[in-house]
């Protein structure tokens, strides 16, 4: 099964369909990626927050794949922001990792009362510069934050990483990004089961219609809109379901039925004022 390659606008390919580890245990992380690696995945997605960087390591050391053919990413924690603090903390991060170099390294949140994402975009420039980083992005970025980097620096993020869900589709955010070519990445693509999105109706129609899982169709959906998407799951068996969404394809009413689920439900922390 081979997982579409989205070409960046660094010119470094991304596969649309990734692992992601938010919330996975520190202790069983290895288990479960080695579980997605063996399924097929080749894209994973950690962050220092998450605190098992180390066992993604472990996994992708055991695993027996060429580097070449894993896309890793991590991402910087708000108190690391700043020029030093990034150096030490990427340094940390590739120490736990246990590689040369990520394909991707992510600001995790803007945190505009601390002001430092344009300073610390600046040591993410320098870190890409160095070769240790192949392609630079962030994480939570408002519009309002993407153009200040923009306007501040020489560098467009190659991807914006944001809440994304069916009840809340970031329109908006995902047409301003393409305009400025920085792709959308989705976290919590299934909504985190903060409401019933697999018992919506036009979930559950398109599911029945294709004889598929209800997270398989919402998966879809993502992968159809150009979205790169991770879903995440400890157990083996919905990893590799999660990962099965390549033999069939959604109608455009299907498609339309589930953005009119869009009712910008946001369910995680609001990047312009939520402090932590």
């Amino acid at each position: 099964m081979t997982v579409p390659l989205i070409t960046l606008n660094d010119g470094h390919t991304i596969p649309q369909l990734g692992f992601g580890v938010y919330k996975v245990d520190p202790i069983q992380t290895e288990r479960i990626v080695t579980d997605a690696l063996e399924v097929g995945y080749r894209h994973i997605d950690t962050a220092a927050l998450y605190q098992n960087e180390e066992g993604v390591g472990a996994a992708i050391a055991s695993s027996g794949i060429p580097r070449e053919e894993l896309f890793v990413t991590t991402k910087l924690w708000n108190s690391d922001q700043g020029t030093q603090s990034v150096f030490d903390a990427f340094d940390a991060s590739v120490e736990k990792l246990g590689l040369d170099y990520v394909d991707l390294y992510l600001i995790h949140w803007p945190r505009p009362d601390l002001d430092r994402y344009v300073e610390t975009w600046h040591a993410f420039e320098q870190l890409r510069d160095s070769g240790r980083v192949r392609s630079i992005g962030v994480s939570n970025f408002q519009r309002g934050h993407l153009e200040r980097l923009v306007a501040e620096s020489d560098t467009v993020p190659a991807v914006n990483q944001i809440e994304l869900h069916p009840a809340f589709a970031q329109v908006e955010l995902r047409e301003f990004g393409e305009s400025i070519g920085v792709r959308t990445e989705s976290w919590g693509p299934l909504g985190q089961g903060r409401y019933d999105l697999f018992g919506e109706p036009a979930v559950a129609a398109a599911a029945q219609a294709h004889g598929v899982s209800p997270a398989q169709a919402v998966i879809r959906w993502h992968l159809q809109h150009g979205i790169i998407v991770f879903p995440k799951s400890n157990a083996r068996e919905r990893i590799a379901e999660n990962f099965d969404v390549f033999g069939f394809e959604l109608t455009a009413d299907e498609v339309a039925a589930i953005d009119a689920i869009d009712r910008g439900q946001r369910g995680g922390p609001n990047p312009d004022t939520d402090v932590f």
